[in-house]
């Protein structure tokens, strides 16, 4: 048996999802004619008070999209230090848009406004990157999938709002936050100037992130995904799933956070586990001895039939996902003993 807690990036398409993706009505979409590719971006931005959104290949294109379109060369983006914009996209933010990064270290990767406002910069000061934008994680996947409120995000609105900052949400993960507070999904709409939503994560979905924002934004941004050779033809295909993920896939994730907890549960009885971050969703984090690389770890449990990723040194990652089943933690819980 393998048990593959890489990502949830890992799972296959359901049989009900392929069905979906395989009688999709299609077009062109570099042309804008693709109905079930409009067809999901409509339905994705009325999801969250949006006035537009853009179908990509990955979330790293939907940030990297909205990073470009909202800032000038030599602008400053403001976000975590364990933030995907600056640990996971390939240096992106300085390639592509050619602006700078201050790094700001919050608890869990998550930011406030105090930490915030210590790295805006006086605009009228020459020798500092003008202050543009300001880019949330929700969940933090290096923070072990810990996530913001409502409130929260409301709170560093308000000092955007005082600064005229623009606030950016990649919210690869956002779907595993909003079943666990219960939030409006809409209250987001009104809070984030562009948000990034990923289908292919807890979704279940093969392919695909979008990116919200205003009309104006959107076209900009579709200009520049044109510019990456981020254009697609007959990508209904892929819309079709995102539409069924919508859908079908978001109340499931509890059923994710919940396997969560039990592998973090058997990850407690095990003498060479140190710690465990808090499991708030679907990812699980957890530290080894000093004695004990994470690397070697990972491959004693893939031995094992156990995938993981190395997290750090002497942190590993498991994330659940729709393909993980009841079935697979009990196997867990006799080969993690052995």
């Amino acid at each position: 048996m393998i048990i593959d807690l890489r990502s949830d990036t890992v799972t296959q398409p359901t049989p009900a999802m392929r069905e979906a993706m395989f009688s999709a009505p299609l077009g062109d979409d570099v042309l804008g004619d693709d109905p079930t590719v409009n067809a999901l971006e409509t339905k994705a931005a009325a999801l969250f008070g949006m006035e537009a959104a853009l179908f990509c290949a990955s979330g790293t294109m939907t940030n990297q999209l909205a990073i470009r379109t909202h800032t000038r060369p030599g602008d400053d983006v403001i976000c975590d230090y364990l933030s995907h914009v600056y640990q996971y996209e390939g240096g992106g933010i300085s390639v592509n848009a050619l602006a700078s990064v201050s790094l700001a270290h919050g608890k869990g990767g998550k930011l406030t406004p105090d930490l915030i406002r210590e790295y805006i910069y006086n605009p009228l000061d020459s020798h500092k990157p003008i202050s543009r934008l300001v880019v949330l994680e929700n969940t933090v996947n290096k923070g072990g999938g810990c996530y913001y409120t409502v409130p929260e995000i409301a709170a560093i609105r308000q000092l955007c709002d005082e600064h005229g900052l623009i606030l950016h949400l990649d919210g690869a993960r956002l779907f595993n936050a909003l079943v666990e507070t219960g939030d409006p999904v809409e209250a987001y709409g009104q809070l984030f100037d562009s948000i990034s939503i990923c289908l292919s994560k807890g979704l279940g979905c093969p392919v695909g992130s979008l990116l919200l924002g205003k009309a104006d934004m959107i076209r900009q941004s579709r200009r520049y995904r044109k510019l990456m050779g981020g254009g697609w033809r007959q990508a209904g295909f892929l819309a079709a799933a995102g539409i069924y993920a919508l859908d079908h896939h978001i109340d499931r994730l509890k059923m994710d956070h919940a396997r969560a907890r039990k592998i973090g549960a058997l990850l407690e009885q095990l003498p060479e586990v140190e710690e465990i971050l808090p499991i708030d969703t679907n990812i699980v984090i957890f530290r080894l001895p000093e004695t004990l690389l994470a690397a070697d770890y990972v491959s004693r449990l893939d031995a094992k039939g156990i995938r993981g990723i190395s997290f750090g040194k002497h942190l590993v990652r498991f994330v659940t996902h729709l393909d993980l089943t009841d079935e697979h933690i009990e196997y867990m819980a006799q080969e993690l003993n052995h």
